[in-house]
């Protein structure tokens, strides 16, 4: 007679396990796949690559302008500090002269015994030369009182920049932070736009990355790729006459020149930039000094409409302002988008128009 055997239960490393494990996995590379951390998600079209990459970007060029002004706030901090800490230098330099006169003072009077000045008097050979010395002696001590004076008044200005210069230093490392957190969004929104783009075919890629303008005008059509050396091209004739002035004339030419250089959050050239570090270089080289960030750019001169551009007017683009380009005229724009293209040519229409401003 054969003996029963209990039923064998199956184990969690069934079948049935295996598919809960594989769809649990699937389900989290889904929720992460846009936090900087996870996978791109799969089965994504070219379009809609693009549209996840071209949010990307813009989130990250937001958090390089955020990036930009912290770096300029974090820079006047540490100058501000360096002046405070100077200026308490050559203070203690005079406070130390002063202490050392007081020292000199004091040494004196122990050596002369600190008498009575009658007793003086009554022991002097010469009355009338005691009398002088007594006069000297008065104008010394009123010397002293002053010296004291001043060596309070220089210790309380010395507490005062050492005060001010702590002020400074608690803004300098709260910009610092500032820096750390804009680094670490921009690093992750780039690292998950490459990510995605890895993810396509080399065809499907070079489509997205290269961009279109509307009725298929290629935005980059005028763009220079690598960062070699490069002949230097110049604005057309009609570009550079049509500039309101000298100066925003060699700001165009400045930015022609600089076609096909690479896009670098935080450069502003001379060989990369991001979008605010171009509009700045560019007008540098003209002579005149820009804000960093693009929502400071935007009120660095006087507003003009859309249909009253003019070649080096800033246009800026987005609700936040987030990204700037330099107007070359013909409704295009020299500008530098993102990580996947150089500085390039491109319409302004591409992106959504927030307002311009004439520089000079």
């Amino acid at each position: 007679m054969a003996a029963h055997r209990k039923p064998r239960q199956r184990s969690l490393g069934g079948q049935k396990a295996r598919t809960a494990f594989t769809l649990a996995l699937a389900g989290a590379a889904t929720a992460t796949a846009f936090d900087g951390t996870g996978q791109a998600e799969p089965n994504l079209t070219p379009a809609q690559v693009k549209a996840k990459v071209d949010q990307l970007y813009r989130e990250a060029e937001d958090a390089t302008e955020k990036y930009n002004g912290a770096q300029e706030k974090a820079t006047a901090a540490a100058q501000r500090l360096k002046t405070l800490r100077d200026e308490a230098a050559r203070k203690e330099e005079r406070l130390n002269s002063a202490r050392e006169e007081l020292g000199s003072m004091a040494a004196a009077q122990y050596r002369n015994g600190g008498l009575d000045p009658a007793v003086q008097l009554a022991l002097s050979d010469d009355p009338d030369q005691y009398l002088d010395g007594a006069a000297f002696a008065e104008r010394a001590g009123d010397r002293q009182s002053a010296t004291v004076n001043r060596v309070r008044q220089q210790l309380r200005e010395i507490e005062q920049l050492r005060g001010a210069a702590r002020l400074e230093l608690t803004s300098l490392r709260t910009r610092r932070a500032e820096l750390k957190k804009h680094k670490t969004t921009i690093t992750g929104k780039l690292d998950a736009a490459r990510r995605m783009l890895e993810q396509l075919t080399e065809a499907d890629r070079a489509r997205i990355t290269e961009g279109t303008g509307p009725g298929g005008t290629t935005a980059g059509r005028a763009s220079r790729a690598g960062t070699g050396a490069r002949d230097t091209l110049s604005p057309p004739a009609s570009t550079t006459a049509g500039a309101p002035t000298s100066r925003a004339a060699a700001a165009v030419s400045y930015a022609y020149a600089k076609l096909g250089s690479p896009y670098v959050w935080g450069a502003t050239g001379p060989d990369a930039f991001d979008c605010s570090g171009l509009a700045l270089a560019a007008y540098r080289s003209a002579g005149i000094s820009l804000p960093r960030t693009t929502y400071a750019q935007i009120d660095a001169g006087r507003r003009v409409s859309r249909s009253a551009l003019l070649p080096g007017d800033l246009v800026f683009f987005y609700s936040g302002i987030t990204h700037v380009g330099i107007y070359i005229g013909n409704g295009q724009m020299i500008h530098a988008p993102n990580p996947s293209a150089p500085v390039r040519v491109a319409p302004i229409d591409e992106m959504p128009f927030a307002g311009a401003t004439r520089v000079v």
